[in-house]
């Protein structure tokens, strides 16, 4: 029997690995699968170039599970370890400077077991001992068994193994007993191994006979070892594809399509990667890429290593290139890592083009499940953007679709203001802004329908893309000033008629909570309707955008702005009006007499104090300016209330007000029913 110490010059390697990798401490089965894989794979090379001159047989690898004896068994018929092998690969940890190299990296392990072909001393996570018992397939050879208590310690001495290949035993630590759980052991097969290209067994099949659950003597293959990524795509069917897909996602709704990679310079890579439906909840669609090394399992969590809009497709990247074990941020930074991204990019952008420029009709039918994805990508990737503007499209309120360029060409004879910009109109809800889209339509004008998660960052992009370009959204000011053709007219009612109107339905607008009001006066021609509302457009896209960018919270706590405006070219407004007039003339002579000689006084006084310096303007002048300016506001004030007197009485003033509130969704509850019913009284 031969003793000794792994050759580490430092006993601080299995302390760094217990500790260290234990919030991935369930990547030993894998190691120890992989590691039986390759030692098959190594003796099939063999046998293929005539090395190896023996019968191959069953080339299985077994996982087996003892409870009672609190061990984990994982064997394989492969090459095996002569003595002298299990020395130089197991014994001998082989890097230089390995204090130096344990204090870079005690806080990430991972790059221990990565950079240095670790993986079997994974098996230190979980065990308290491990023994290995192998027999090499070279002719002669003897059987060795090697164990080790989870200290540089070892011992090695002959065994009995009347096969090749190794048997790794691992006697589970006693807070790892979970992994004695063979629920727990399938789970993780299944995670890890369950694409190995060598027929990888955990237990027997079973069936159900006489009530009961029963092992039958099949073998229980947890594996597929030919997954349809490695085959050539001139063999597979759509079938093939959505079969495989419901494979890795069950629950899933059917592909809209899927990109087959396979690509070996100047990488190796292989892959399918589907695009699956997203109309919302981005966050929920993402880790559904698995990333493969050889056809082991190495993560799902692949932001930083695809472009962080590619997390949106669902599917399979398989690449030695990529390292097994190395942590995500050693993934991120590697230059090999970084070109397969791109790469990755090209093709989806390539078949996103393909699709469209071969099958137009079946791409536009699948746009507005594709239309969140393409639209992240246009946002968080330049390089994208580029691409994907020959083949984003755009929808209107009629349902067509058109590219960049089309729509471009079809607005801008009708939709260009006169300051020459290009003035894009969209609606996000087609039946709540019906009135609005129908205003637009009558004008010859085209609206979007922009009604999308990702619609409102979208916009303020393209803004900057497009030359001398803005978007609008239809109800965001009244249809003439949508696309402003020549400087607006000035209405032909007098300031003080302005002022009355303006007053008369100021004074009998709602209070709605988080809602704020204002009230323009404006000629809009008879056939325009008598009260429009409008919203912001600035404000509101300032609020939208605030759900997306952190730091503008405060946008989100204003109030909406809207604006009430009233068209002194209709009847039912110069109805008002003259009613107004004829009704407050009496009451409001003496108030307005008062109120404009305050007036005149005020703006005196303005002017007067206006040519001296502060210090030069006595206390009585500034009295008398504080004295006049609030007999102003006592004048306004009375005349407002003269005039909300009379309003509060005018049945087509309410009514007006709630057929606009009406047809933006505002009016609510009890003013909703007292609309129905003066309704009523106004049919009668």
């Amino acid at each position: 029997m031969q003793t000794g110490n792994i050759g580490v010059t430092t006993e601080n390697i299995f302390p760094v690995i217990k500790k260290f990798l234990y919030s991935d401490h369930e990547i030993f089965l894998r190691e120890m699968v992989s590691n039986a894989v390759d030692a098959t794979q190594k003796l099939k090379t063999l046998a293929e170039s005539g090395d190896f001159k023996g019968e191959l047989g069953d080339l299985t690898v077994r996982v087996s599970v003892d409870e009672k004896a609190g061990t984990i068994t994982v064997s394989d018929r492969g090459i095996g370890m002569t003595e002298e092998e299990i020395d130089k690969y197991i014994n001998q940890i082989a890097f230089s400077g390995v204090n130096d190299f344990l204090e870079k990296y005690k806080d990430n392990a991972n790059n221990i077991i990565g950079h240095f072909g670790l993986g079997f001393y994974s098996s230190f996570m979980v065990s308290k001992k491990v023994e290995i018992i192998t027999r090499s397939y070279r002719d002669g050879a003897k059987a060795v068994r090697w164990s080790c208590d989870g200290s540089p310690a070892y011992e090695v001495d002959d065994a009995e193994k009347e096969d090749r290949g190794s048997d790794i035993v691992l006697h589970i630590d006693d807070d790892c007993k979970e992994f004695l759980e063979k629920r727990r052991i399938q789970e993780l097969l299944n995670k890890y191994c369950k694409f190995m290209p060598v027929p990888v067994a955990f237990g027997k099949k079973t069936e159900w006979k006489d009530g009961k659950e029963v092992e039958t003597a099949e073998d229980n293959i947890i594996n597929n070892v030919e997954p349809l990524w490695t085959k050539a795509p001139s063999t597979l069917k759509d079938e093939d594809y959505k079969a495989f897909y419901r494979t890795l996602y069950p629950m899933q709704d059917e592909p809209l399509f899927w990109i087959h990679l396979n690509v070996d310079y100047p990488f190796n890579l292989t892959g399918i990667l589907y695009f699956p439906r997203i109309k919302s909840n981005i966050d929920l669609q993402r880790n559904k890429i698995q990333l493969y090394c050889n056809q082991v399992f190495v993560t799902d969590q692949v932001e930083g290593i695809v472009p962080e809009f590619l997390t949106l497709l669902h599917g399979v990247i398989d690449s030695p290139d990529i390292p097994l074990n190395v942590s995500r941020s050693y993934l991120q930074s590697d230059r090999d890592v970084k070109k397969i991204s791109t790469y990755i990019t090209k093709k989806v952008s390539d078949r996103l083009q393909g699709i469209f420029k071969e099958d137009r009709k079946q791409y536009e039918e699948k746009w507005d499940d594709l239309k969140l994805f393409i639209n992240y990508g246009m946002l968080s990737e330049e390089s994208f953007y580029d691409r994907a503007k020959e083949f984003a499209l755009m929808k209107d309120t009629e349902g067509k679709y058109f590219t960049f360029d089309e729509y471009r060409t079809l607005i801008k004879d009708n939709q260009t203001d006169k300051d020459g910009q290009l003035v894009y109109l969209y609606a996000t809800d087609k039946e709540e802004q019906y009135s609005y889209i129908e205003a637009a339509r009558q004008k010859g004008y085209s609206v979007l329908l922009l009604d999308g998660q990702l619609d409102v960052p979208v916009i303020s992009m393209l803004e900057q893309k497009f030359e001398k370009s803005r978007f609008t959204r239809v109800d965001g000011d009244v249809i003439d000033r949508l696309v402003p053709k020549e400087d607006a007219k000035k209405g032909e009612i007098s300031d003080d008629d302005s002022d009355n109107l303006s007053s008369v339905f100021r004074s009998q607008l709602p209070k709605i909570d988080k809602a704020e009001f204002y009230v323009e006066v404006q000629s809009l021609g008879e056939q325009a309707q008598p009260v429009v509302i409008t919203q912001s457009e600035y404000m509101r896209r300032m609020k939208d955008i605030s759900r997306f960018q952190s730091g503008m919270g405060f946008y989100a706590q204003m109030p909406d702005s809207y604006s009430l405006v009233l068209n002194t070219d209709h009847p039912l407004i110069k109805k008002v009006l003259d009613d107004c007039n004829a009704s407050t003339s009496d009451a409001l002579k003496p108030v307005v007499s008062e109120l404009k000689g305050q007036q005149a006084r005020l703006a005196a006084l303005h002017q007067s104090q206006s040519k001296k310096k502060a210090e030069e303007i006595t206390q009585a002048e500034k009295d008398d300016l504080t004295n006049t300016e609030k007999a102003v506001s006592e004048q306004r004030d009375k005349k407002n209330a003269i005039i909300a007197d009379y309003a509060k009485g005018n049945s087509i003033v309410h009514q007006l007000i709630d057929l606009a509130l009406l047809q933006n969704g505002m009016l609510k509850g009890a003013s909703l029913d007292a609309f129905l019913k003066r309704s009523v009284e106004l049919i009668k």
